[in-house]
């Protein structure tokens, strides 16, 4: 399954731990310099928990704290991969 850029930004984000929706967004900004706004980050969480890649966590609905399964960790270091792969086939054209 083809993962959007959103919601790669997403699983790095949580990656080293679990955040609630606000704290993704700010997170993503910060190492992405990339702004998600409500429905983006919101639909994207949906998408991802959909698929088994995050699951919520007990508490607050209004701060719900969202963790990476292990089916999200096996997608992300997938997705890792490939786009490796196309970086390192970009350089070596450029480089031509």
């Amino acid at each position: 399954m083809a993962l959007s850029e959103e919601a790669r930004l997403i699983l790095v984000s949580l990656a080293d731990g679990a955040k609630h929706g606000y704290a993704i967004a700010q997170d993503v900004e910060r190492f992405a310099s990339r702004r998600l706004g409500p429905g983006t980050l919101y639909g994207a969480i949906a998408r991802l928990e959909s698929w088994g890649y995050i699951e919520p966590l007990a508490g607050d609905a209004r701060r719900r704290p969202y963790r990476l399964t292990s089916a999200g960790l096996r997608a992300l270091k997938s997705e890792i991969h490939v786009l490796r792969r196309l970086t390192s086939a970009a350089a070596r054209r450029l480089a031509r």
